[in-house]
C-alpha cells in the first residue's frame, strides 16, 4: 500500500511540475513580447507581484468566505512579493499551491452547506449584515465558518422572500411555506455552484496570464485559440450563431426572448419564445444554468468553438426536454448598420453604427465603413438635409474601418498621429479625397462609446465636421494587435497594446474621454466603468504637433449652436429628472454602508427603496412630441423583398420615436440649416 501511495505522489508531483514549467514558459513568452512591443512596458518587480496576487485572491474569493485568514496570511507571506522572482526562476508551482487551497476551501464550504441543508435557521436571532463596495480584508477563522455561511444564507433567503410580493403582511403570514421553498432553492444553487467550480477541468492559468497582462494596461490580454476566435468573431457582423436572443426574467431565469426565423434554433421546430434554458452542453461539458455564472453561460453559447450545442429546456413548468442545434453563419442584426429618415418637410437622415465591425475575410466589402456609405447613398436619394450618426454604446472594433469612415466625411488631411514604444511617430492620413456627404452632422455619444468610435467622433469634432451631443466617452486611445506567443504556436496568443494615438491637435482623449460639444446626462453615468476606473490605465498626455488641416466650418458657428442647444435643454424636464434619479442612485451606492438588521422588516424596506428607483427608471418616459421616423425609399422596397425583417425594423422605429437625444439632434441640424 505504501508503495502504491508513493507512486501516486510521484506521478502527482511530476504532473504539477510539468504544469508549473508550462505556466512559467507562457508567462516568460508573454513578458518577452510585452517588453519588446508594448506601448508602456514595465519591469517585473514587486509591484507586479502585488497586483497579480491581489487580483488572483479577489477573483477566487470575492466574498471572503473560501480562504481562512491563516491560509491567506501564509500565501501572502510566501507569494505576494515574490511572484516576479518565481517566474524569472521558472518556478510557477505557487499557482498549484493556491489552487489546491482554493479547492480545499470549496470542499469545506460544500460540507457546511450540506449541514445547513439538513438543519434549521433561527430567524429570531438578532444579527446584522454589512455590504462593501470594494474588496475587503480576509478575516475568516476556522471556528466562524458555519456562522458566516448561516448569515449569508439567511440574508439570501430573506431577500428572496422579499422579492416575491409587495405585501409585507402577506409574506409574514405565509413565511413558513415560502421560506422552505426559498431555502431549498438557494442552498441547492450554492452547492451546485461549488460543484461546478470543483468539476472545472481548467485551473487558474488563464486568470494568472490575464492578471499579468492587465498589470501593463487594461486592454492587453492572453488569448487561447478559443478566446481569440470568439474575439475576432465579435469584430464581424457575421458569425456562428444559434439564431436566438436571450433575456433574464423576473426570477433570474434565462429564457428565449426571440427566435430568428432564418436561424438553426427556429429550424429545429422544437423551440418557442418563452422557453426556459435549464442547462447547456457543448458535448464536452454541461452547465446547469441555475448555478453557473452568467459569464460562463454566455461563453458557452457564444464561443465560436462550440458549434454543436444541446439545450435542455423547460416550457410552462412542464418536463425538461433536450434540443440539439448546430450553429450556422448568420448576420448579426444587432451588430449591423441601419438607417431611417426623420420628418417629412425637412428630412433628416439617421444612421446607427452599433460597432466598427470588419470584413476580416475580405469578402466583398462587408465592413462597417462600406455599410455606412451604402446607407448614406440611400438617404441622399430622399434628399436629406442633415445626418445624425448614433454611436451610443458603440464599443469600437476595427481601427481600419474607423479610419476609412473618417475619410468619407472629411475632405482631405491628417486624421491622427500614432506613437509606438520607441516614440516613433506615424501620421494617419485621410485615405480618400472628397466627401461622401456634405450636409450638417450631429454625432450621438455616451459613456460606452469607446475606442474606434471615439477615434471617429474626435476626428469629425477636430475638423468642425460634426457637433457631438451626449456625455463624455470611455477614454480609450490605444491600439491593440493580436500576435502568437511564438512562431510555432497555434494555441496561445497575446492581444497587446502597441500604439497610442493622438488627435491632430496634439491632445489625446486617453483616460479622459472625448468631451461632447453639448453635454447631456444619461442614467447611471457616475457608476459606468470608464478607462479612468482601471488602476493600470495609461495616463493622459499631449504632444507638440504642427499638422496642416482645414476645418470644414468655423468653430464659432458650432460653439454658437452648442450654446443655444445647452440653453434650450437647461430646463428640459426629461434631463432634469435623469439628474435627479442619478443623484438618488449615487446616494444609495456612495452612502456609508451601515449594518442592516437581519429581519424581514429591514430587508423588505431595503427592497422597497431599490424597487422605487427602478420603477422610476422603468416608468420614465419622454414628454417630447413623437418623431416621425420611417424607412428610406430603397429600404422600404427591400422590406418588401425580405418581409421577415419587418418586425425588427418596426421595433427599431418605435424605440427611436421618443428618443430625446435624437429630438435635440434634429433641433441642432435645423439650426445649422437656418444659420446657412
Amino acid at each position: 500500500m505504501k508503495k502504491i501511495i508513493s507512486v501516486f505522489l510521484l506521478i502527482t508531483n511530476i504532473l504539477f511540475s510539468q504544469n508549473s514549467d508550462k505556466t512559467c514558459e507562457i508567462l516568460t513568452k508573454i513578458n518577452h513580447l510585452i517588453q519588446n512591443e508594448h506601448i508602456r512596458p514595465k519591469p517585473l518587480d514587486d509591484n507586479l507581484s502585488i497586483y497579480v496576487f491581489d487580483n488572483l485572491m479577489d477573483e477566487l474569493d470575492p466574498s471572503r468566505n473560501v480562504f481562512f485568514k491563516s491560509e491567506y496570511d501564509e500565501m501572502s507571506k510566501q507569494y505576494r512579493l515574490n511572484i516576479d522572482d518565481l517566474i524569472v526562476k521558472g518556478d510557477c508551482s505557487f499557482l498549484s499551491d493556491i489552487t489546491n487551497k482554493y479547492r480545499n476551501g470549496l470542499l469545506r464550504n460544500k460540507a457546511i452547506l450540506e449541514k445547513i441543508q439538513t438543519g434549521t435557521i433561527d430567524y429570531n436571532k438578532k444579527d446584522t449584515i454589512r455590504f462593501y463596495k470594494k474588496a475587503f480584508k480576509f478575516y475568516l477563522k476556522k471556528e466562524d465558518l458555519e456562522k458566516v455561511w448561516l448569515k449569508k444564507i439567511r440574508y439570501q433567503i430573506l431577500d428572496d422572500i422579499a422579492e416575491k410580493s409587495d405585501n409585507l403582511d402577506s409574506l409574514k403570514l405565509n413565511f413558513k411555506s415560502i421560506e422552505l421553498q426559498s431555502r431549498t432553492t438557494i442552498l441547492s444553487n450554492e452547492i451546485c455552484r461549488i460543484n461546478t467550480l470543483l468539476e472545472r477541468k481548467d485551473t487558474q492559468q488563464e486568470n494568472l496570464y490575464n492578471f499579468f497582462c492587465t498589470y501593463f494596461d487594461p486592454h492587453t490580454a492572453y488569448f487561447s485559440d478559443d478566446s481569440k476566435s470568439s474575439f475576432v468573431a465579435s469584430l464581424s457582423k457575421e458569425h456562428f450563431s444559434l439564431g436566438v436572443s436571450l433575456k433574464l426574467n423576473e426570477k433570474n431565469e434565462i429564457i428565449i426572448d426571440e427566435l430568428d426565423p432564418n436561424g438553426p434554433a427556429f429550424q429545429t421546430g422544437q423551440i418557442k419564445k418563452g422557453d426556459q434554458i435549464v442547462s447547456i452542453s457543448n458535448q464536452k461539458e454541461t452547465l446547469e444554468v441555475s448555478c453557473a455564472s452568467l459569464e460562463s453561460v454566455s461563453s458557452m453559447i457564444l464561443s465560436e468553438s462550440n458549434k454543436k450545442i444541446t439545450l435542455t429546456l423547460k416550457r410552462n413548468s412542464g418536463k425538461n426536454f433536450e434540443v440539439y442545434i448546430e450553429k450556422q453563419i448568420m448576420k448579426d442584426e444587432e451588430n449591423s448598420v441601419y438607417s431611417f429618415i426623420i420628418g417629412k418637410e425637412s428630412k433628416i437622415g439617421y444612421i446607427k453604427i452599433p460597432s466598427f465591425y470588419a470584413d476580416l475575410d475580405q469578402n466583398n466589402r462587408k465592413g462597417c465603413a462600406d455599410d455606412v456609405a451604402r446607407e448614406v447613398i440611400k438617404l441622399e436619394r430622399d434628399n436629406i438635409k442633415g445626418l445624425v450618426i448614433d454611436l451610443i454604446n458603440n464599443g469600437g472594433g476595427s481601427m481600419e474601418e474607423a479610419i476609412r469612415l473618417s475619410g468619407m466625411f472629411i475632405d482631405y488631411g491628417p486624421l491622427s498621429v500614432v506613437i509606438d514604444n520607441k516614440q516613433n511617430r506615424t501620421v494617419i492620413n485621410d485615405p480618400y479625397r472628397g466627401l461622401i456627404y456634405k450636409g450638417p452632422i450631429v454625432i450621438l455619444i455616451n459613456s460606452n462609446t469607446a475606442s474606434a468610435s471615439e477615434f471617429f467622433a474626435s476626428n469629425l469634432q477636430d475638423y468642425n465636421r460634426a457637433l457631438l451631443l451626449g456625455s463624455s466617452t470611455l477614454g480609450k486611445a490605444t491600439m491593440q494587435t493580436i500576435v502568437p506567443l511564438d512562431e510555432n504556436t497555434t494555441t496561445d496568443f497575446l492581444k497587446i497594446s502597441i500604439n497610442k494615438f493622438y488627435r491632430i491637435t496634439g491632445k489625446t482623449h486617453q483616460n479622459t474621454g472625448v468631451k461632447p460639444d453639448v453635454i447631456l446626462p444619461e442614467f447611471y453615468e457616475n457608476i459606468f466603468q470608464k478607462e479612468s476606473s482601471f488602476p493600470t490605465a495609461i495616463l493622459n498626455d499631449s504632444i507638440d504637433l504642427s499638422l496642416k488641416y482645414k476645418p470644414y466650418v468655423k468653430r464659432n458657428l458650432i460653439d454658437k449652436i452648442a450654446k443655444n442647444s445647452s440653453a434650450r435643454l437647461a430646463e428640459n424636464s426629461y434631463f432634469k429628472q435623469i439628474r435627479e434619479i442619478n443623484s438618488k442612485i449615487d446616494e444609495i451606492i456612495n452612502a456609508p454602508k451601515t449594518e442592516v438588521p437581519m429581519t424581514m422588516n429591514s430587508i423588505f424596506e431595503q427592497k422597497t427603496i431599490r424597487e422605487k428607483i427602478w420603477k422610476e427608471i422603468n416608468a420614465f418616459s419622454d414628454t417630447n412630441n413623437p418623431l416621425d421616423i420611417y424607412n428610406s425609399t430603397i429600404n422600404q422596397f427591400l422590406l418588401g423583398v425580405y418581409p421577415a425583417e419587418k418586425t425588427i425594423n418596426q421595433y427599431k422605429i418605435d424605440n427611436l420615436k421618443t428618443n430625446p437625444y435624437l429630438n435635440e439632434a434634429v433641433n441642432i441640424i435645423n439650426e445649422f440649416n437656418t444659420s446657412k
